[in-house]
């Protein structure tokens, strides 16, 4: 009998014996130091569906530094904007489903846009999915110093006596600048004229330089009522800023129920992994928590809304409800 078949057989399964116990150890190496192709592996990407300059920009990068700590790798915040939102919003529904990519939006492009276009890019109730709520971004009604009203009631007045006469800004059809002066307009009965624009920063800039009357500031431009600039009138909101402690609602001045605000926050391509949701939701809730970052939203005139995934959805199905009841009566249409 031939020995060496036998031999042969005997070196590769002692072969592969040791190459089993390479990969064992190797294995247990991994995962006793977090494991190799734990998340996150490489810089995360947080594409903002916005130009630089709004709220969604401001709120991207407030909390960019405090999560690239808290991950320990690099966060790029990148701008996409155009579209009231979509042209991002389509760009990470078409990402990798890998965490790598998330999304800074408003809420408007999740509860708003499908009833705004006809057809989107995507399906924002199938192609994405809500990861962490940011803030709660309230609306304030401002105007450019030199108008003829010093309260929130002379304004209503003179909107009513000068119809068309003026104009007001917002980021853009839809935007939730926008939305709360089609409020406006609609309980007062008043006309103006909107002028939209490709992001808050370019209206405020406007504003401003004196080229629109008033709008509906998402809280870019605070620090400009402020200094004397721009002159704040009232709230969008059910209830006072904390910032503006004397300055009325417009639930109080007599629009009852107005209520204008919005969630900005993070999502990310469906299907991305659970794990990694719960992650970057436990992250944000945490620094949402620190009262820096508190501060830093609060002084753009938002309010840190810590919140669970579903909760974040659920909030956008009410919003959805509500502003698509607006957007059909006031026969809104997109840019």
């Amino acid at each position: 009998m031939n020995p060496r078949p036998q031999v042969r057989r005997h070196a590769l399964l002692t072969l592969a014996l040791v190459a089993g116990n390479i990969l064992t150890v190797a294995h247990a190496q991994t995962t006793a130091s977090g494991g190799a192709q734990a998340w996150p592996a490489r810089p995360v990407k947080i594409i903002v569906n916005f130009p630089p300059g709004g709220a969604a920009d401001h709120l991207a990068r407030v909390i960019g530094q405090p999560l690239q700590d808290a991950l320990g790798q690099p966060v790029v915040i990148e701008n996409r904007g155009g579209a009231g939102g979509n042209i991002g919003g389509d760009a990470v529904a078409k990402a990798p489903a890998d965490g790598y990519t998330l999304l800074m939006s408003s809420g408007g492009m999740v509860s708003v846009n499908p009833h705004l276009y006809e057809r989107m890019p995507f399906d924002p109730a199938k192609d994405i999915r809500p990861v962490a709520a940011v803030a709660r971004v309230l609306v304030y009604l401002v105007t450019k110093p030199d108008l003829p009203a010093k309260n929130v009631q002379e304004f209503i007045s003179y909107l009513k006596a000068n119809p068309g006469k003026l104009s007001f800004g917002s980021p853009g059809n839809g935007s939730s600048p926008h939305l709360a002066a089609e409020m406006l307009k609609a309980q007062t009965s008043a006309f103006a004229v909107h002028v939209p624009y490709r992001g808050g920063g370019p209206a405020l800039q406007d504003l401003l330089g004196g080229r629109f009357d008033f709008w509906f500031d998402p809280g870019v431009g605070l620090q400009h009522v402020r200094s004397g600039r721009l002159k704040l009138l009232a709230v969008g909101s059910m209830r006072r800023s904390p910032l503006f402690p004397d300055t009325p609602t417009l639930n109080e001045a007599g629009l009852k129920g107005f209520d204008a605000d919005t969630y900005f926050g993070l999502y990310a391509p469906a299907g991305t992994p659970t794990e990694v949701v719960t992650r970057v939701n436990r992250e944000v809730n945490r620094i949402l928590a620190t009262p820096a970052i508190r501060e830093r939203i609060t002084a753009i005139g938002g309010e840190p809304s810590p919140m669970s995934p579903s909760d974040f959805g659920s909030r956008a199905s009410i919003d959805s409800i509500r502003f698509g009841a607006l957007i059909k009566a006031r026969n809104i249409k997109p840019d």
